[in-house]
Formats: structure tokens, C-alpha cells, sequence
């Protein structure tokens, strides 16, 4: 069984970045690729990170642990004004390769409205180089999030198609997590000269 780390990347309590976090776990432990006690939703609206650099890192100790042991994560970002949000590239700031070198990431993208594209972009070509965090080709977006992965059966049609589209990338991901447990265990991250990516 694969162990993952889902980060709601919302700084807002009782997000909707929150509730796509718990519906990825559940739908991971009903698809069988994880156990309750091997998947853990990190909220950073919950129980929020210090701007950093600070002297008190608060959560951070925790999450890092719940990090390094993990085999996948899964980074949710909701748009605000048409970027990642601060609390997610706080983390970022927060994160090294100790707990992130060469696992495979799955981003998601979140919006209220049709938007949710923007903080994919940014993340793939910011939230990796020194975290050496390996995004997979694959992405998803939650629309209209508010109407979509509610309780009970789907909503709509296009809450249908999220659904599946959902558990198609998760598969996906567990499949790179799999394949990528070998690449980590024979690359030598210690060399101080290479600490940080280029």
C-alpha cells in the first residue's frame, strides 16, 4: 500500500480546497490504493503555516514528517485573482528535498467561477526546483467547486465526468509513485554542491 500527503493549499478554514482534499483521500481508499492510517490531508487553512522565514515554524515539524514518509502528494491550489494562493507557495517556501525529492505530485487546481488553470501553470514552473517535487503530466482542474464533489451522488453531468476524471489520474498516480520509490532509493541526495536546483 501507498502512503500520500494531501495539501489543501487554501488559507481559508472550511475551504473548498478542503473538501476536493477529503474526497481525493476517501476516493484513494476506495479505490484501494491507500489505508486510512497511510493517507493524511495536510489543511493549511486549518492550521495554518508562518509567513516565511520565521522563528517559530509552527506546524511545519509535523508536516514534514507526514512528508518524508510519503510515496505521492497531492498539491491542491485554489486561484485567487488569478494566482496560486499564498498559503501554498508558503509551503513551498517551507518544503525541501528531504521530504519531497522525486515523488510524484499531482496538481489541482481549484475555482469558484470556470477559472482554476492559472495556479497549475505557476506551480509547474515555480513549486519544484529545490523541492525536486516530480509534477506528473497529468492535472486536474475543479470548477464551479462549490457544486461539484458533494455528498451523495453527482449533481450534474459535469459533476459526473469530474468524478471519473478523478479516479483516472489517480490511478495514474499511483502508478508513478510505484515506479518512482526505486528512483528515489538509488539517487544520493547528500552531495552538499547540488543542494538546491538550478
Amino acid at each position: 500500500m501507498l502512503n500520500y500527503a494531501i495539501v489543501s493549499g487554501s488559507g481559508r478554514a472550511n475551504s473548498q480546497s478542503a473538501k476536493v482534499a477529503r474526497y481525493l483521500r476517501q476516493r484513494l481508499i476506495e479505490l484501494g490504493k491507500t489505508r486510512e492510517d497511510l493517507s493524511q490531508v495536510i489543511d493549511l487553512g486549518q492550521n495554518p503555516l508562518p509567513l516565511w522565514p520565521a522563528e517559530d515554524t509552527g506546524p511545519w515539524s509535523q508536516y514534514a514528517e507526514l512528508l518524508q514518509v510519503a510515496d505521492a502528494v497531492i498539491v491542491i491550489a485554489p486561484e485567487w485573482h488569478g494566482m496560486a494562493c499564498p498559503a501554498i507557495k508558503n509551503f513551498f517556501l517551507y518544503a525541501s528535498k528531504t521530504e519531497l525529492a522525486h515523488k510524484p505530485a499531482l496538481l489541482v487546481g481549484v475555482s469558484s467561477g470556470i477559472g482554476g488553470a492559472y495556479p497549475i501553470s505557476e506551480l509547474r514552473s515555480s513549486g519544484y526546483k529545490n523541492c525536486r517535487l516530480c509534477y506528473i503530466p497529468e492535472h486536474l482542474i475543479v470548477r464551479r467547486a462549490e457544486k461539484v464533489l458533494n455528498e451523495g451522488e453527482p449533481a450534474s453531468e459535469d459533476d459526473a465526468l469530474l468524478r471519473a476524471r478523478i479516479d483516472y489520474d489517480l490511478d495514474i498516480l499511483a502508478r508513478y509513485a510505484e515506479a518512482l520509490k526505486p528512483v528515489r532509493a538509488a539517487i544520493d541526495m547528500s552531495n552538499p554542491a547540488f543542494a538546491n536546483g538550478m
